[in-house]
């Protein structure tokens, strides 16, 4: 074979024989480091190695996969508790609901706003806490407390319409709670609507820096034997970007 160290004088089938020797040869290096250094070293190499290419002008392929797919193997997984049909049913309906309340909103009033992905994309999660978490204060272990992620408030108003708990004339008032007739807050906000929303939870970063304290408290209320023990839970949903809020992950670390 001619010379190696220059690929622009190697043919094809040279070429091709010189890549795998190459990737032979990592692979040989990174199964000795895994022996003898275990995951942790690989990680610390293979971490090196992207800086170093990211220095000398290498673009590294970006992927959002995490090597998490699901933390509990096929199975062990329980049997779901609910009808799964029936909740995607009942899921599909509140998003259509709230993707309607607010569309109708700004076409009532150009520039209104709302957000329609933010549930959109969570649904599953606030529906399976609601169906099978999520307790009341009418539960004998007691209530937990829910910080929702301010912007998914549309889905939650189509949900407690579905449960018939708002009239279609207070839905039509979505971000008009200053109507003369009932209306429902943009956001999260017990003083607006005191019966309803437990907290604030917007601005951005309040949900998740408030959950983290709340839990906190409750947790120094007991130790000190102020308040009773409880199996109650404290939930928080992060998300649309407030992990970039400074409080958030100030709170969280």
């Amino acid at each position: 074979m001619s010379d190696l160290t220059d690929r622009s004088k190697l043919n094809e089938e040279e070429l091709k024989t010189l890549n795998r020797l190459e990737l032979s040869e990592w692979l040989e290096s990174l199964d000795y480091v895994l022996a003898t250094g275990g995951a942790h070293r690989v990680n610390e190499i293979l971490e090196r190695l992207e800086e170093h290419a990211h220095k000398n002008g290498v673009e590294i392929p970006f992927t959002a996969r995490t090597p998490y797919i699901n933390t509990i193997p096929a199975e062990e997984e329980e049997p779901y508790p609910g009808d799964w049909e029936i909740e995607q049913r009942l899921r599909r309906l509140i998003r259509w609901n709230a993707l309607a309340m607010v569309v109708r909103a700004n076409k009532l009033s150009d520039g209104i706003g709302g957000h329609i992905s933010s549930y959109a994309s969570s649904a599953t999660l606030y529906e399976v806490g609601f169906n099978h978490f999520f307790h009341g204060h009418d539960a004998p272990d007691g209530a937990d407390m829910v910080y929702f992620q301010g912007h998914i408030s549309p889905g939650i108003y189509a949900r407690s319409y579905l449960e018939r708990r708002f009239p279609v004339e207070q839905m039509r008032n979505f971000r008009r709670e200053l109507q003369d007739s009932p209306g429902l807050s943009s956001y999260p906000h017990p003083w607006l609507m005191p019966n309803y929303w437990q907290f604030p939870t917007v601005s951005m970063g309040l949900g998740p820096i408030m959950s983290i304290y709340q839990a906190k408290f409750n947790r120094y209320l007991e130790d000190r034997k102020i308040k009773p023990e409880e199996k109650s839970h404290v939930w928080a949903f992060v998300g649309d970007g407030e992990t970039d809020e400074p409080e958030t992950l100030g709170a969280v670390r």
